[in-house]
């Protein structure tokens, strides 16, 4: 039974701003750089990669300044469906919730079962068989999520607390390698520049093609930074909170991925054999060799527990994010409204058993069926970077209807940095990186259709819930002057656009 402060089934406001701060940080640091970060660098070289990932960091900052503005203005739960409905159209915020909430079930699924991958690295007889590590996983992370959102947010704090101070360390002693101060001689440059000119390797012809494929891996690596958005409707005090989180994320984009992506170029050719397995392989992670070539042993295990908790932490947030956009999207009318209940704990646990049983299931038919699972997993494939235009477009459309209504800017307790340039800017090279996802075939022009239906099919599967909502309800874009931008503004208080003309 919920108690009465908790009467109007709202979720509570429980995040203090160290959690916020963490979970921004956490949300751009993972598996991405500790993996796939020397991928990176042998497909465009070092200082190609280097060139790849700041432009996409400057992206990732423009967008998150673009929802900073927004989520401190407005702090739901939610955020950016909530946003493209009020803001846009509501079809447009159906098909981003929707998208976005199955694309953290994928992500959850997907995560619980690389957890049990990584724990066979210590216990190769699998005494205990990978998928009952996965379970287990499972629960710890469902569990973190329904206890309540404080003990969510300490969780994700002292994960990504793991992460920050293992890159520190690792650009330390990097630096201190390149210095000649461990593990041999003075380090020139020549590792760094080797290659097609001092820009380029020679992975994907050398060409600027190589930037786009940095440009793919990049992206995928910040995805997660717009939990920010999503944790401003349970923080203790957005207008404080979210300002100071976008501000760190951008400088430690720069710290941690370019110093990062520095040393590992300074000290590993781009051509060497260990970064192409660096994918798969934490024995060849770039972090391993690093750690390595200053001599620390056992320098995998301890990049093995910390990309354990790297995805850990990668679950326990999309079990949060996906459980969050369901509530957000019931309060909108854009799903059912028994989404929205909440315990005592302000936790909306019918959203949170719905997502996790979800999640069973396809966990379950990953092991059934390899190929449904396949194609499941590429109509989420490119949800981030859909939902990171929908907050381009949201931005733009708010910041217009605030000067079409003569709205006074000093409500704005945050403003985004360089307005319009920058949602313009990173919803234009959204839409490049998309088009981009299959960088083979725009290079040969070798035309593989499976592969082609792979890399795209998360396109008609957002359009599919996007035209399904416009046409069953007959929405239009909400002209300028007719955007509610009331603060207090509630569902509830008006008829909703299902009914517009």
């Amino acid at each position: 039974m919920g108690n009465q402060n908790n009467a109007n089934n709202d979720v509570q406001r429980g995040l203090k701003d160290r959690h916020i701060s963490m979970i921004a940080i956490g949300g751009c640091i993972g598996t991405g750089l500790f993996m796939t970060s020397g991928g990176a660098i042998h497909d465009a070289g070092a200082l190609g990669a280097l060139l790849g990932y700041a432009i996409i960091g400057a992206m990732v900052f423009f967008l998150m300044t673009s929802l900073g503005e927004m989520a401190t203005y407005l702090p739901v739960s939610g955020s950016f469906s909530t946003y493209a409905t009020r803001f846009v159209d509501p079809s447009l915020g159906f098909a981003l919730g929707w998208n976005y909430w199955f694309n953290w079930v994928i992500t959850v699924a997907a995560d619980v079962t690389i957890a049990a991958q990584i724990i066979q690295y210590w216990s190769p007889t699998q005494a205990i068989t990978a998928w009952i590590w996965s379970l287990i996983f499972l629960v710890i992370i469902f569990a973190l999520n329904a206890l309540s959102v404080r003990v969510y947010g300490e969780s994700e704090f002292w994960f990504a607390l793991i992460k920050v101070v293992t890159v520190i360390v690792f650009i330390v002693i990097g630096l201190l390698t390149i210095l000649g101060i461990m593990g041999g001689g003075y380090v020139g440059f020549d590792t760094f520049t080797k290659g097609d000119g001092p820009i380029l390797g020679d992975g994907l012809g050398g060409s600027l093609l190589s930037i786009l494929g940095v440009f793919l891996i990049a992206g995928f690596s910040f995805q997660g930074t717009e939990l920010i958005g999503i944790t401003a409707g349970e923080s203790e005090n957005p207008e404080r909170a979210v300002p100071k989180a976008i501000k760190q994320v951008f400088w430690r984009i720069l710290l941690f991925y370019v110093l990062a992506i520095f040393v590992i170029g300074m000290l590993i050719p781009y051509d060497s054999p260990a970064l192409m397995g660096g994918e798969e392989d934490v024995a060849t992670s770039p972090f391993t060799l690093v750690f390595e070539h200053a001599g620390i042993a056992f320098a995998a295990s301890i990049m093995n527990a910390v990309i354990l908790t790297s995805v850990l932490s990668a679950g326990n947030s999309g079990m949060y994010a996906s459980t969050r956009m369901l509530y957000s999207m019931s309060k909108d009318k854009l799903a059912f409204s028994a989404f929205g209940k909440t315990n005592k704990s302000g936790v909306p646990y019918i959203s949170l058993i719905v997502t996790g049983a979800i999640v069973v299931g396809i966990f379950f038919l990953q092991h059934i069926s390899g190929d449904a699972y396949e194609y499941i997993v590429a109509a989420s494939g490119m949800t981030g970077f859909i939902a990171w235009v929908g907050i381009a477009i949201s931005h733009f459309r708010f910041r217009r209807a605030f000067s079409k209504q003569n709205y006074d800017k000093s409500k704005l307790k945050y403003k985004a940095k360089w307005f319009p340039f920058g949602p313009i800017f990173a919803g234009i090279l959204c839409v490049l990186v998309i088009i981009g996802q299959d960088v083979d075939f725009i290079q040969s022009g070798d035309f593989n259709l499976n592969r082609f239906i792979i890399t795209y099919m998360g396109i008609p599967i957002f359009l599919i819930f996007f035209f399904y909502h416009k046409i069953r309800y007959k929405t239009k874009m909400i002209p300028l002057e007719e955007v509610d931008l009331r603060q207090d503004f509630k569902m509830d208080d008006v008829k909703h656009h299902e009914n517009q003309k």
